[in-house]
């Protein structure tokens, strides 16, 4: 029972770890410069915000489509996440009582979110535009920095689905430039997770 349990604990450290890794993939790339000039995305905490839960539901979305592993390093993922959250508005100075009312409420903006983004990456590029229109920029119809976000996200599940499966379940991602024209004779290359120990 002994070594049951110190393997299952060698095996959580293990995903833990991957996640810890994908997360920061996700937010290095939420920060990219171009995401907020190039298309537009307010440079706020609600700006921010949207450009994590976007990158981190495509991680999600992919990793829970390969079953098993897959879907347990995919709530591993949401769990870093949210743990992050909670860190943050605590260092902003919220107050201890509200921030785990502050908490739910950005998980449940994640599952909105998630479910909108799902049926607008099923339904088309204009459905994904609107949806973005509405979520990120809180505007009623796509604008051409909105139909910008929208490709760009595109590219990401593109990218996120020719990746290696063994590549994302060990905790490694490159996603694409953000802006499509970096990726000419600049040779820009995509942004890598790296490893923190």
């Amino acid at each position: 029972m002994g070594l049951l349990k110190f393997l299952s604990s060698k095996e959580r450290a293990a995903r833990e770890r991957k996640a810890a890794e994908l997360y920061a993939a996700a937010v290095a790339q939420a920060r990219q410069p171009a995401l907020y000039t190039a298309m537009g995305v307010p440079d706020t905490l609600d700006g921010r915000f949207e450009l994590i839960v976007l990158h981190v539901h495509l991680l999600c979305r992919r990793l829970g489509a390969f079953g098993g592993e897959g879907a347990g390093l995919a709530q591993a993922l949401f769990d870093t996440m949210f743990r992050d959250m909670d860190r943050n508005l605590r260092e902003l100075g919220v107050g201890d009582p509200s921030v785990p009312r502050r908490v739910k409420a950005m998980i449940q903006a994640y599952y909105g979110r998630g479910k909108a983004y799902d049926a607008a990456l099923a339904a088309g590029e204009l459905a994904l535009a609107a949806t973005i229109a509405r979520n990120v920029y809180n505007i009623a119809e796509p604008s051409p920095q909105a139909e910008a976000l929208a490709a760009y996200a595109r590219r990401a599940q593109d990218a996120l689905d020719a990746a290696p499966p063994a590549e994302l379940l060990a905790g490694r991602i490159a996603f694409p430039p953000a802006a499509a024209e970096t990726t000419g004779a600049s040779g820009a290359s995509p942004t890598r997770s790296t490893t923190t120990g």
